[in-house]
């Protein structure tokens, strides 16, 4: 039987029920058009278009030049989302990212991926989201005064735990806290956008005249602002779904900052640490407390779809071999990847005290895209290595030449710009070298080790009562 998981938003993503089948403990994956859709726009529009804006002007020094940064970033998203596409039409097994870099580079590359996104992408971004919930949610509360920063960390943590208890206590209320959560994005997104927009019909444009000007932009600054543009569009797969909403999300977040800097300075933005409460309280006045109560929402739907996703990509690394064993097992009630939803949460939640939104972006950012471009540039590879494998779904060789090259480039000048955040994801990513050979390669020669960890193994299948997926129940 097939798990279901991928690193971002995969068709095995879009299971609406966990079900025990006859005599076997399985996880079922059922997909169709709308719920892929749905999972990818309410996944991508989250945390990310709420907090970058910010990143991507201070970056770039000018809001001409920031738009662009969307637009191009969005554009170089889309040609990654397609690449994936191809793998995951061409190469069945679950798993994302990692099994994609497993099928064509091998398994120690495959392990530096899952390596890093246990250690630092999935606990970074999960602690960004939660933060921009926390700050959304308490922001008005606290207009015009600063709000005490252990307030948001206290609610953001909160979140966290509250949307990790749905992921491990049903699927089928995930996906319709995922369901609800996306319409209410979209309507939010639609309601910031369309006064924007008639703000600037009624003639409003002061603020956009010499969007380029003044420039205030160090060129070595360019990699940390197209990080922030990169991490709003994160998120997807399924060639017909990803069509769709990549263009729905380009749109919406090209549009909404153009309605941001409309209505505010550049000045205005940057000074706020919390873009859509500031522009929604010089719009709508007294009522503005709707968009940071909606904002808020948006991102739990982001949490919720990210935490659905990620889980399974860590049961299957650990069915794999390349995570402890426990992570590959399903609770025996509640027929949900418990071990795999849970083990995110100490390190997110030290992220949460620990970090703030920009050195989080710093900190994940390079082993994050250093390993997304490896993994696109596997339809490269497998298009010379594998000519004869079945591609149902094809993309045009520039796309994936496009996305890698903007990643490696990206990541290269990264170590220039922020040399500190960059230098430690390195190395937290190189460690991953020496653990793989000496717990996968030699775990044979480890034999004390094993039997401790059959026994911590055993104690906490007893406590979280899960079981390996196809054992049989009776």
């Amino acid at each position: 039987m097939s798990s279901s998981a991928d690193g971002t938003t995969s068709r095995q993503h879009m299971e609406d029920k966990d079900v025990s089948t006859e005599n076997y403990v399985v996880l079922k994956k059922k997909i169709t058009l709308l719920r892929g859709i749905s999972f990818i726009t309410g996944t991508v529009i989250g945390g990310g278009i709420f907090i970058s804006s910010k990143g991507i002007l201070e970056n770039t020094g000018s809001v001409g030049l920031a738009l662009t940064i969307w637009v191009v970033c969005g554009i170089v998203s889309f040609f990654g989302a397609m690449s994936y596409a191809e793998l995951g039409t061409c190469i069945k097994k679950s798993g994302g990212h990692y099994t994609y870099i497993l099928e064509a580079y091998g398994p120690l590359l495959a392990f530096l991926r899952i390596w890093v996104e246990i250690i630092i992408i999935r606990p970074g971004v999960t602690a960004l989201v939660s933060l921009a919930i926390g700050r959304y949610v308490l922001e008005p509360l606290f207009v015009p005064c600063q709000v005490p920063e252990i307030a948001v960390k206290l609610i953001s943590a909160i979140s966290l735990l509250l949307v990790m208890y749905i992921n491990s206590t049903s699927v089928t209320w995930t996906v319709r806290l995922q369901n609800t959560m996306t319409v209410i994005k979209l309507l939010a997104m639609l309601g910031i956008i369309a006064p924007g927009l008639y703000y600037i019909a009624s003639g409003h444009v002061d603020k956009l005249q010499g969007p380029f000007l003044p420039t205030k932009m160090e060129p070595m600054r360019l990699p940390l602002a197209i990080f922030y543009g990169l991490f709003p569009y994160a998120g997807w797969n399924i060639p017909r779904a990803i069509s769709i909403s990549m263009g729905i999300v380009i749109v919406l977040y090209v549009t909404i900052n153009v309605a941001y800097c409309a209505v505010l300075t550049p000045d205005e933005i940057l000074s706020s640490d919390a873009v859509a409460v500031l522009y929604g309280e010089r719009l709508f006045g007294k009522i503005f407390i709707i968009v940071p109560i909606v904002v808020a929402l948006s991102c739990v739907g982001s949490l919720n779809g990210g935490t659905f996703a990620i889980a399974r990509t860590f049961f299957v690394a650990s069915r794999e071999g390349h995570l402890p064993e426990i992570i590959s097992m399903i609770h025996i009630e509640k027929l949900t990847p418990l071990p795999a939803v849970i083990v995110l949460a100490p390190l997110a939640l030290i992220m949460i005290f620990i970090g703030d939104i920009g050195k989080l972006i710093n900190f994940f950012s390079f082993a994050r895209w250093l390993l997304n471009g490896l993994a696109v540039s596997a339809v490269i590879y497998l298009r010379y290595k594998k000519p004869a494998l079945h591609r149902p779904f094809k993309v045009p060789l520039y796309m994936p030449v496009i996305f890698s090259l903007t990643c490696f480039i990206t990541v290269l000048l990264s170590l220039y710009s922020e040399p500190w955040s960059g230098g430690i994801g390195c190395m937290i990513t190189l460690t991953g070298v020496p653990v793989y050979y000496l717990f996968i390669v030699r775990k044979g020669n480890m034999h004390r080790v094993l039997l401790a960890m059959g026994r911590i193994t055993k104690t906490l299948q007893k406590l979280l009562k899960v079981i390996p997926q196809e054992i049989t129940t009776y």
